[in-house]
């Protein structure tokens, strides 16, 4: 297994973070996981803390000559916006906004002050979630899986990739909106800035795909160790996500068996799936086919139109105040998912693979089933079964 540890708070002095469980000998750059971090900077609807911060990683241990060592991973992202903090008389911040963790963490951890919630809460957080997940997708490339997300929603506007067409990376990245498709990219650009001059924000998707992983990752035999639950998990754990869709999730509630299932055929000795409606799982295992994952998220909490809430120390009603925040936060999120799937991919993978480093990774990587047919020994005999319950 691997496993990660995050710390840190929006304007404290950094984020740091432990990754343990990578096995030694893949390539791991500054520079790789730094790109990761930058495309989180970007794109329309951004506030104006992404103009303070151009978030660097440093890697403390773990990665020696840009080669993991096998030893825990740490890293650190230093928060440039702590030198306005650290000396500025703080307001007391005691009206709740609603949807964030504010009203609730403060009952919760009994704080005199909402500050030390919405410090930790912050979406801020990812940044160092991204880094990890980057060292996760720098793995999972040397074994020839990669993962590409793309904005598939902002508000009503929708983008929906045909599952049998390639995204190209390209595309998503020259777009400020994260979406692949020119024309779409507009109205999305359009959307955020009309919420903008309400003073309201915007949510929307984004879609995650991830090619070239084998089948027969993950389990049916117990229920935690379902992939597709796992990163279903994986996803809802993300700031602002409400709901998760494997596959064509939604749609496929509203249609018949016959129509959903992904039938199969032979391509010379090899299995095929004519369509990919359940999203490259059976099971809650990796069935070959790509895996498609979709995270809805909701509009930020932080509005500058003010909103009802609750002064907590007056004891009134009141509206809330506004803290500096993006408008929509849907763009620049696209590399918190690829980071957030690659780590659940990974871990499941090694889990299958075992291995401490990558030589024998790859050679266990290499014997996992393709779902040719010659790989089934089918006895095709008739057969009792038996149990010692007497």
């Amino acid at each position: 297994m691997i496993r990660y540890l995050t710390a840190g708070e929006s304007h404290g002095p950094e984020l740091t973070g432990i990754l343990e469980g990578i096995p030694a000998g893949f390539n791991i750059s500054k520079k790789y996981l730094d790109g990761f971090l930058q495309r989180r900077q970007k794109g329309v609807g951004s506030g104006g803390r992404m103009n303070i911060e151009q978030d660097e990683v440093l890697i403390t241990s773990g990665v020696v000559n840009e080669v993991s060592t096998g030893a825990p991973i740490a890293l650190r992202i230093l928060n440039k916006d702590w030198k306005n903090w650290k000396d500025k008389e703080i307001d007391p911040y005691v009206v709740p906004r609603p949807g964030h963790a504010d009203l609730v963490g403060t009952a919760k951890y009994n704080h005199e002050d909402i500050r030390f919630v919405l410090e930790r809460a912050s979406a801020r957080e990812t940044a160092m979630r991204t880094a990890i997940g980057a060292i996760a997708a720098k793995v999972l490339e040397e074994l020839g899986i990669n993962i590409i997300g793309y904005v598939s929603a902002i508000g009503e506007v929708t983008y929906q990739q045909n599952v049998k067409e390639k995204v190209e990376k390209e595309k998503v990245t020259k777009s400020d909106v994260g979406c692949p498709d020119t024309a779409t990219s507009k109205l999305m650009e359009a959307e955020i800035l009309s919420a903008r001059k309400n003073k309201d924000t915007l949510g929307g998707s984004i879609t995650c795909i991830a090619t070239g992983v084998p089948a027969t990752i993950g389990s049916f035999v117990h229920w935690d160790k379902k992939l597709d639950a796992n990163l279903a998990k994986q996803f809802m754990s993300v700031q602002s996500v409400k709901a998760v869709e494997i596959g064509k999730g939604v749609d496929v509630a509203k249609q018949f068996g016959t129509e959903v299932q992904d039938q199969y055929s032979l391509d010379g000795k090899k299995i095929n799936k004519i369509s990919n409606n359940l999203g490259g799982f059976e099971g809650g295992m990796t069935n070959g086919e790509d895996l498609h994952i979709t995270a809805y998220l909701k509009p930020i909490s932080t509005t500058l139109t003010p909103i009802n809430s609750i002064n907590l120390a007056e004891k009134i009603e009141t509206k809330t105040v506004y803290e500096r925040s993006d408008t929509c936060a849907v763009p620049r999120a696209i590399p918190i998912f690829e980071g957030v799937m690659a780590f659940e991919i990974l871990n499941n993978l090694l889990l299958k693979t075992g291995g401490d480093n990558k030589k024998e990774i790859r050679r266990n990587f290499n014997n996992i089933p393709k779902l040719e047919v010659d790989d089934f020994n089918m006895k095709n005999q008739s057969w009792n079964m038996k149990y010692n319950v007497e």
